[in-house]
């Protein structure tokens, strides 16, 4: 107590008084919060130069997410900060998520000429993908090979990770290839990198050569694997992993438990996502949300709602994703009095601005149920804004679906007016045109999308047969077994017309013959991947397809069929929702 009266007690209350940190404080009031408080009496005390302290101190800060201007501010007063002090707060500053910090002393670290370690160099990489600050990554990939640290393990699979998500997964496969060390980190970083681009069949593969390789996976290895297994119905896989998770004891915690149960749901088991759901103990708002979206993509609409009712009773408050997943399966299970109550009670109730997002699922929902004047009247009410393309492009599918020609050519016409380069909305126009029998209006669209180099998506479908995942397109011959799968499939339409299959040849082009339309109907990629599976798979094994994009009324309307004449149970998702196809018919009730 003696040194708080003496001379020290002036000098420090000296220092205190002039520092830019004191008027923070003192403006602070009784509001100080105790971060604060523990630094007031360290300048008091006089331990202000202690670095170690005021590093401490940073630390503290950044992790309680402290104002920048109170951590910067706090920096700032160090006079001369060292290695270690730039070091740790670089460090500090990307894993407590303040990447533009972690920038930030980077930069004054390099100006105060003071060498990067391969932590640092791992951090701020990693800052730059999280700002998607993508030249700024790539200097600093320059300053990795000067400094030495070229081969670093850790610094290599943070150059990965920031390449793959940059999209460039051409070159982090190029950086992890060289690597002469590659541990757990670095595979979990580009198997990741691949699934987060798209490319699920390329992390599978990986991850097999990972296992012949002898590296030991862990949890993040895990939930990488689980969604590629997701994105491409890689069930066989998908149940692997969940049997090595239970035979090696691994802590089914939130993240992974949401990973395993988003496999499930997205590979056509939604009771198995179910019981994996009831299964954790701890479950956040993702788990929930990614339940209740897992029975809205199958259709289940009630069991959602149920589940959406007891997470508002017992579990997380409801966000805005979890609305457009209940919303969602509203407009998939045709439940339109239940959204309409849903989305009020998003309003009033819990106070949210109905996004983007939102509003598709409710012009989604009242256009499937053939509201359409509805619908229409709901995007003009859009206000401020205009309503986002995405809002026009669901009420334009509503239109296709209703057969409602003169409203879906202006609904499609305005679409091209502000989205004149997506030549999904030259597609859809061009067979609402076909539909109405307006065959010069489809030329003249044709011709428009050719003149200004449109091309419509690629669609592809993909089957996971002995945990190994095949891709096929329209019309693919890539297979080694082509002849075969072709041979068989044109045994199995012709049965099916045989059965009273007749093409829906106005899904295709409308300017080709009719024979030419039936023989491009026949080879979709969800017919060939079907004639696969069939070929390839015992006769009570249910066929699992993923389709990129929605399917055509085509091949829903023959896969009824197949599913009669192999006498099979044939599980297609496509980008919209599931279809369970048993003796002749399909769960959706032919409303997708």
């Amino acid at each position: 107590m003696a040194s708080f009266h003496g001379n020290q007690t002036t000098s420090s209350t000296t220092t205190l008084t002039h520092s830019p940190i004191y008027h923070s404080i003192i403006l602070a009031g009784p509001r100080l919060k105790p971060l604060q408080q523990i630094h007031a009496r360290i300048i008091i005390t006089g331990l202000v130069r202690t670095r170690s302290l005021i590093t401490k101190l940073l630390s503290f800060a950044y992790a309680a997410a402290s104002p920048i201007s109170y951590t910067r501010r706090l920096f700032f007063s160090i006079p001369k900060p060292d290695t270690f002090l730039f070091h740790s707060l670089i460090t500090l500053t990307s894993k407590f998520s303040f990447p533009q910090e972690s920038l930030l002393y980077y930069r004054r670290m390099l100006l105060a000429n003071i060498s990067s370690s391969n932590y640092t160099f791992s951090a701020v990489i990693k800052s730059s993908a999280d700002l998607m600050a993508f030249s700024i990554g790539e200097t600093i990939h320059c300053h990795v090979y000067i400094c030495g640290y070229g081969l670093d393990a850790y610094v290599q699979a943070a150059l990965v990770s920031f390449y793959a998500k940059s999209g460039r997964v051409m070159i982090a496969r190029k950086v992890f290839d060289k690597m002469p060390d590659k541990r757990v980190v670095a595979w979990n970083s580009m198997i990741s990198g691949y699934e987060q681009n798209g490319f699920g069949k390329e992390a599978i593969e990986l991850f097999y050569l990972m296992q012949d390789l002898g590296v030991k996976p862990d949890s993040s290895t895990f939930v990488s694997l689980l969604s590629a297994c997701a994105q491409v119905g890689a069930i066989g896989l998908g149940c692997w992993v969940h049997e090595y998770i239970a035979r090696n004891c691994f802590d089914l915690n939130v993240v992974l438990g949401t990973a395993l149960m988003n496999m499930y749901s997205r590979c056509g088991n939604v009771s198995k996502a179910r019981e994996v759901f009831d299964s954790m103990e701890e479950k956040n708002i993702v788990a929930w949300t990614a339940m209740i979206s897992g029975y809205g993509m199958h259709g289940h609409g009630s069991q959602a709602i149920e589940l959406f009712n007891e997470m508002s009773f017992d579990g997380p408050r409801p966000n805005n994703v979890t609305f457009v997943a209940i919303l969602s399966a509203c407009a998939h299970a045709g439940l339109v009095d239940e959204g309409r109550q849903i989305f009020t009670t998003m309003k009033q109730e819990y106070g949210l601005v109905p996004s983007v997002e939102h509003q598709v699922c409710m012009v989604d929902m009242l256009g499937r149920a053939g509201h359409l004047n509805e619908a229409y009247q709901f995007v003009k009410n859009i206000s401020p804004k205009e309503p986002a393309p995405a809002v026009w492009t669901a009420m334009l599918g509503a239109c296709k679906m209703h057969k409602n020609f003169d409203l879906g050519v202006e609904v499609a016409e305005h679409l091209l007016s502000i989205e004149p380069e997506n030549p999904g909305h030259y597609v859809m126009l061009s067979n609402i045109y076909a539909l109405a029998g307006r065959m010069d209006r489809v030329e003249k669209v044709r011709n428009i999308m050719i003149r200004n180099r449109l091309k419509k998506e690629v669609g592809y479908s993909t089957i996971d047969v002995d945990h190994k995942v095949y891709l096929f397109s329209m019309g693919d011959k890539s297979h080694p077994e082509t002849n075969q799968i072709y041979l068989y499939l044109d045994e199995l339409m012709s049965r099916c017309r045989e059965a009273g299959y007749i093409p829906a040849s106005e899904s295709v082009m409308h300017e080709v013959e009719e024979e030419e339309r039936e023989y491009a109907l026949r080879y979709h990629s969800e017919k060939l991947a079907i004639a696969f599976g069939l070929l390839k798979t015992g006769p009570s094994v249910a066929i699992r397809i993923v389709k990129n994009l929605r399917m055509c009324e085509d091949c829903h309307t023959a896969i009824k069929y197949i599913s009669i004449i192999a006498n099979r149970e044939i599980n297609v998702r496509d980008r919209l929702r599931f279809h369970h196809f048993k003796d002749g018919s399909c769960s959706c009730q032919d409303y997708w």
